[in-house]
Protein backbone atom coordinates (compact mmCIF):
# COMPACT_ATOMS: atom_id res chain seq x y z
CA UNK A 1 0.00 0.00 0.00
CA UNK A 2 1.32 3.40 -1.09
CA UNK A 3 0.22 6.45 1.21
CA UNK A 4 1.06 10.07 1.41
CA UNK A 5 -0.48 12.61 3.70
CA UNK A 6 -2.72 15.01 3.47
CA UNK A 7 -0.88 17.51 2.89
CA UNK A 8 2.78 18.54 2.26
CA UNK A 9 4.96 21.95 2.75
CA UNK A 10 8.37 22.70 1.76
CA UNK A 11 11.38 23.74 3.72
CA UNK A 12 9.79 26.82 4.29
CA UNK A 13 6.67 25.96 5.70
CA UNK A 14 4.88 26.72 2.31
CA UNK A 15 1.89 24.66 1.53
CA UNK A 16 2.34 22.91 -1.51
CA UNK A 17 -0.66 21.08 -2.76
CA UNK A 18 -3.30 18.55 -1.56
CA UNK A 19 -1.66 15.59 -1.75
CA UNK A 20 -3.92 12.24 -2.46
CA UNK A 21 -3.80 9.11 -0.16
CA UNK A 22 -2.54 6.63 -2.51
CA UNK A 23 -0.30 6.72 -5.56
CA UNK A 24 -2.13 4.85 -8.48
CA UNK A 25 0.42 1.92 -9.05
CA UNK A 26 -0.25 -0.54 -11.93
CA UNK A 27 2.04 -3.08 -11.50
CA UNK A 28 2.77 -6.39 -13.31
CA UNK A 29 -0.66 -8.37 -14.01
CA UNK A 30 -0.68 -11.88 -14.42
CA UNK A 31 -2.91 -13.52 -17.15
CA UNK A 32 -5.12 -14.38 -14.51
CA UNK A 33 -5.30 -11.07 -13.03
CA UNK A 34 -5.86 -9.44 -16.65
CA UNK A 35 -8.42 -11.57 -17.60
CA UNK A 36 -10.20 -11.17 -14.23
CA UNK A 37 -10.23 -7.24 -14.71
CA UNK A 38 -11.68 -7.71 -17.94
CA UNK A 39 -14.31 -9.98 -17.73
CA UNK A 40 -15.64 -9.10 -13.87
CA UNK A 41 -14.87 -4.84 -14.43
CA UNK A 42 -18.46 -4.81 -15.94
CA UNK A 43 -20.34 -6.25 -12.95
CA UNK A 44 -17.80 -5.47 -10.14
CA UNK A 45 -16.19 -2.72 -11.09
CA UNK A 46 -16.65 0.99 -9.95
CA UNK A 47 -15.74 4.00 -12.66
CA UNK A 48 -14.58 6.93 -10.67
CA UNK A 49 -17.20 9.67 -10.70
CA UNK A 50 -17.06 12.69 -8.54
CA UNK A 51 -20.43 12.37 -8.36
CA UNK A 52 -22.65 10.22 -4.92
CA UNK A 53 -23.18 6.65 -5.55
CA UNK A 54 -26.62 5.74 -5.27
CA UNK A 55 -26.10 2.29 -3.45
CA UNK A 56 -29.31 1.39 -4.05
CA UNK A 57 -29.21 1.23 -7.61
CA UNK A 58 -25.00 0.03 -8.10
CA UNK A 59 -26.10 -3.34 -5.46
CA UNK A 60 -29.99 -3.48 -6.75
CA UNK A 61 -31.31 -3.41 -3.24
CA UNK A 62 -31.29 -2.02 0.13
CA UNK A 63 -28.72 -3.11 2.71
CA UNK A 64 -25.90 -1.49 5.22
CA UNK A 65 -22.94 -0.96 3.49
CA UNK A 66 -19.13 -1.13 4.63
CA UNK A 67 -16.55 0.34 2.67
CA UNK A 68 -12.90 -0.97 2.70
CA UNK A 69 -9.28 1.08 2.00
CA UNK A 70 -6.55 -0.20 0.48
CA UNK A 71 -7.29 -4.17 0.30
CA UNK A 72 -4.14 -5.38 -0.90
CA UNK A 73 -5.21 -8.68 -2.75
CA UNK A 74 -8.54 -8.69 -1.30
CA UNK A 75 -8.66 -12.36 -0.12
CA UNK A 76 -9.81 -10.99 3.20
CA UNK A 77 -12.36 -8.97 1.48
CA UNK A 78 -14.10 -11.59 -0.55
CA UNK A 79 -14.18 -13.70 2.68
CA UNK A 80 -15.99 -10.94 4.55
CA UNK A 81 -18.14 -10.68 1.41
CA UNK A 82 -18.88 -13.79 1.31
CA UNK A 83 -19.21 -14.31 5.32
CA UNK A 84 -21.88 -11.72 5.34
CA UNK A 85 -24.56 -11.51 2.10
CA UNK A 86 -26.51 -9.38 3.53
CA UNK A 87 -24.22 -6.60 3.94
CA UNK A 88 -22.95 -4.89 0.53
CA UNK A 89 -19.44 -4.02 0.09
CA UNK A 90 -17.09 -2.03 -1.68
CA UNK A 91 -13.33 -1.49 -1.85
CA UNK A 92 -10.81 0.64 -2.90
CA UNK A 93 -7.25 0.35 -4.31
CA UNK A 94 -4.73 1.43 -6.15
CA UNK A 95 -2.35 -1.37 -6.87
CA UNK A 96 -3.72 -3.09 -9.94
CA UNK A 97 -2.94 -6.59 -9.56
CA UNK A 98 -4.56 -6.78 -6.23
CA UNK A 99 -7.48 -5.54 -8.20
CA UNK A 100 -7.42 -8.40 -10.26
CA UNK A 101 -6.86 -10.77 -7.88
CA UNK A 102 -9.71 -9.39 -5.90
CA UNK A 103 -12.14 -9.67 -8.87
CA UNK A 104 -10.57 -13.33 -9.73
CA UNK A 105 -11.41 -14.46 -6.23
CA UNK A 106 -14.65 -12.28 -5.65
CA UNK A 107 -15.73 -14.56 -9.09
CA UNK A 108 -14.15 -17.88 -8.35
CA UNK A 109 -16.15 -17.72 -4.64
CA UNK A 110 -19.29 -16.50 -6.59
CA UNK A 111 -19.98 -13.14 -4.96
CA UNK A 112 -22.60 -10.68 -5.93
CA UNK A 113 -22.22 -8.22 -3.00
CA UNK A 114 -19.06 -6.71 -3.92
CA UNK A 115 -17.98 -3.65 -5.83
CA UNK A 116 -14.57 -2.46 -6.25
CA UNK A 117 -12.36 0.99 -7.29
CA UNK A 118 -9.20 1.39 -8.66
CA UNK A 119 -8.59 4.88 -7.41
CA UNK A 120 -7.81 7.44 -4.90
CA UNK A 121 -9.16 6.32 -1.46
CA UNK A 122 -9.72 10.07 -0.52
CA UNK A 123 -11.10 10.95 -3.77
CA UNK A 124 -13.77 8.70 -3.95
CA UNK A 125 -14.69 9.60 -0.32
CA UNK A 126 -15.12 12.61 -0.61
CA UNK A 127 -17.20 12.94 -3.68
CA UNK A 128 -18.41 9.42 -5.00
CA UNK A 129 -19.82 8.46 -1.06
CA UNK A 130 -22.47 10.24 -0.01
CA UNK A 131 -22.33 11.60 3.72
CA UNK A 132 -24.28 9.18 6.18
CA UNK A 133 -24.47 6.17 4.02
CA UNK A 134 -21.94 3.54 5.19
CA UNK A 135 -22.23 1.26 8.15
CA UNK A 136 -19.21 0.90 8.37
CA UNK A 137 -15.04 1.96 7.33
CA UNK A 138 -12.53 -0.42 7.19
CA UNK A 139 -8.72 0.10 7.12
CA UNK A 140 -6.81 -2.39 7.72
CA UNK A 141 -2.74 -2.40 8.10
CA UNK A 142 -2.39 0.69 6.54
CA UNK A 143 1.70 1.80 5.81
CA UNK A 144 2.81 2.10 9.53
CA UNK A 145 5.49 5.20 8.29
CA UNK A 146 7.39 4.17 11.45
CA UNK A 147 10.15 6.36 11.20
CA UNK A 148 9.12 9.47 13.55
CA UNK A 149 9.36 12.13 11.18
CA UNK A 150 7.29 10.35 8.77
CA UNK A 151 4.26 9.71 11.36
CA UNK A 152 2.43 12.93 9.74
CA UNK A 153 2.04 11.08 6.37
CA UNK A 154 0.32 7.99 8.18
CA UNK A 155 -3.46 8.63 7.01
CA UNK A 156 -5.07 8.20 10.18
CA UNK A 157 -4.83 12.20 10.89
CA UNK A 158 -8.22 14.69 12.31
CA UNK A 159 -8.65 15.71 9.15
CA UNK A 160 -9.26 12.12 7.82
CA UNK A 161 -11.18 10.95 11.14
CA UNK A 162 -13.58 13.65 10.35
CA UNK A 163 -13.81 12.59 7.00
CA UNK A 164 -14.95 8.91 7.94
CA UNK A 165 -17.14 10.42 10.32
CA UNK A 166 -18.84 12.23 8.17
CA UNK A 167 -19.18 9.17 5.86
CA UNK A 168 -20.83 7.31 8.62
CA UNK A 169 -24.12 6.68 9.96
CA UNK A 170 -24.99 7.83 13.22
CA UNK A 171 -24.19 4.16 14.68
CA UNK A 172 -21.77 3.59 12.01
CA UNK A 173 -18.23 2.28 12.80
CA UNK A 174 -14.52 3.47 11.74
CA UNK A 175 -12.70 -0.31 12.18
CA UNK A 176 -8.65 0.07 11.88
CA UNK A 177 -6.00 -2.89 12.41
CA UNK A 178 -2.31 -2.65 12.56
CA UNK A 179 0.27 -4.82 13.51
CA UNK A 180 2.52 -1.48 14.66
CA UNK A 181 2.06 -0.93 18.35
CA UNK A 182 3.54 2.33 17.87
CA UNK A 183 0.54 3.35 15.55
CA UNK A 184 -2.19 1.91 17.22
CA UNK A 185 -0.80 4.61 20.19
CA UNK A 186 -1.31 7.14 16.99
CA UNK A 187 -4.62 6.00 16.12
CA UNK A 188 -5.74 5.75 19.51
CA UNK A 189 -4.38 9.39 19.82
CA UNK A 190 -6.39 10.95 17.13
CA UNK A 191 -9.46 8.99 17.53
CA UNK A 192 -9.89 10.16 21.06
CA UNK A 193 -9.66 13.85 20.12
CA UNK A 194 -11.90 13.17 17.02
CA UNK A 195 -15.45 14.82 17.35
CA UNK A 196 -18.51 12.93 17.37
CA UNK A 197 -16.97 9.12 18.22
CA UNK A 198 -17.11 6.41 20.99
CA UNK A 199 -14.58 4.24 21.49
CA UNK A 200 -16.09 0.77 21.60
CA UNK A 201 -13.32 -0.63 23.56
CA UNK A 202 -14.40 -1.71 27.02
CA UNK A 203 -11.54 -0.14 28.52
CA UNK A 204 -10.94 2.71 26.09
CA UNK A 205 -8.05 1.38 24.03
CA UNK A 206 -8.03 -1.36 21.73
CA UNK A 207 -10.68 -4.38 21.18
CA UNK A 208 -10.56 -8.11 20.12
CA UNK A 209 -10.21 -8.46 16.72
CA UNK A 210 -14.07 -8.57 15.85
CA UNK A 211 -15.36 -12.24 14.53
CA UNK A 212 -15.59 -10.47 10.87
CA UNK A 213 -12.62 -9.55 10.21
CA UNK A 214 -10.90 -12.52 8.79
CA UNK A 215 -7.17 -14.09 10.00
CA UNK A 216 -5.11 -13.07 7.21
CA UNK A 217 -1.91 -15.72 6.72
CA UNK A 218 0.51 -13.06 7.61
CA UNK A 219 -1.32 -12.32 10.90
CA UNK A 220 -1.18 -16.18 11.67
CA UNK A 221 2.36 -16.26 11.22
CA UNK A 222 2.67 -13.12 13.12
CA UNK A 223 1.10 -14.60 16.05
CA UNK A 224 3.05 -17.80 15.90
CA UNK A 225 5.97 -15.38 15.97
CA UNK A 226 3.98 -14.13 18.78
CA UNK A 227 4.03 -10.70 17.22
CA UNK A 228 0.75 -8.35 17.69
CA UNK A 229 -2.30 -6.85 16.07
CA UNK A 230 -4.20 -4.24 17.14
CA UNK A 231 -7.74 -3.66 16.68
CA UNK A 232 -10.13 -0.46 17.11
CA UNK A 233 -13.21 0.27 16.59
CA UNK A 234 -14.67 4.00 16.87
CA UNK A 235 -18.73 4.58 16.61
CA UNK A 236 -20.21 7.97 14.97
CA UNK A 237 -22.20 8.82 17.38
CA UNK A 238 -22.75 12.46 16.24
Amino acid sequence: MSEVTTAEFNEEGKYLRKIRSFVLREGRLTKGQAQAIETQWPTMGLDYSPTPLNLTEVFGREADTVLEIGFGMGASLVQMAQEAPELNFIGIEVHKPGVGSCLSDAAAAGVTNLRVYHHDAMEVLEHAIADGSLARVQLFFPDPWHKKRHHKRRIVQAEFAELIRRKLKIGGVFHMATDWENYSEHMLEVMNAANGYKNQSADGTVVPRPDHRPLTKFEARGHRLGHGVWDLMFERIA
